[in-house]
């Protein structure tokens, strides 16, 4: 594996910050060997899929993984699976709030993540970063772009690994939401980097558990 392209989201939602793009741009250029290429990406339906697809074009790179904030949730989730339906709660940056909407009119119903999510799990756990499986990525811009970026690979790029993950809110976006969980900076940054290893030294998933019961 020669390179690796992360992204992370503009803010939105009325947030002032999006932790993903803070964490993913203070990454560091190289693990282990790696090129480690980090971008951002708008928060707007269609054209995030168009710039991702940009930045696939234009670096080829072995591996992908988009990032995003989910408050709400306590530790680093790694996406299972993205679902071919846009389905806002919420407007997107440009004002786009599509319901029901199909993401790709012929594409699949779904696509599995191709990282090694829950060797990833284990690996942010090990490493005393608060880790798990998620087995929804929503119905916003983070699953419409999980599922672009899977959609990419199974079509223009076979043996491209591609996979979403989100983290939770810095700990200064929770100071009027009180009962909101939150994670340190230096713990996203950290989490980050250790999933990038995992994807770069693992080349087949363990078998553990990951499911949930509810």
């Amino acid at each position: 594996m020669k390179k690796v392209l992360i992204t992370g989201f503009d803010p939105f939602g009325g947030e002032a910050v999006n932790p993903a793009l803070i964490s993913v741009m203070q990454l560091p250029d190289r693990i282990e060997g790696v090129k480690i290429i980090k971008k951002e990406i708008p928060t707007v339906f269609d054209k995030s899929i168009a710039r991702l697809e940009e930045y696939l074009l234009a670096e080829a790179p072995d591996a992908v993984i988009c990032v995003g904030q989910a408050g709400g949730r306590p530790n680093i989730t790694v996406e299972r699976i993205a679902i071919n339906q846009d389905d806002a709660r919420i407007p997107d940056n440009e004002g786009n709030q599509f319901i029901d909407r199909t993401i790709v009119p012929d594409g699949p119903a779904a696509y599995f993540s191709t990282l090694p999510i829950k060797a990833i799990a284990r690996d942010l756990n090990a490493a005393g970063v608060p880790g798990a499986v998620s087995n929804t990525a929503g119905t916003f811009v983070c699953n419409h772009i999980m599922y672009g970026a899977l959609h990419f690979a199974a079509t223009k790029s076979p043996g491209l690994k591609a996979g979403f993950v989100h983290i939770p809110y810095l700990p200064q976006q929770v100071t009027d939401k009180p009962t909101m969980p939150s994670m340190s900076e230096g713990d996203i940054i950290k989490g980050l980097t250790e999933i990038i290893r995992t994807v770069i030294t693992v080349s087949e998933d363990v078998l553990e558990t990951g499911g949930a019961v509810c």
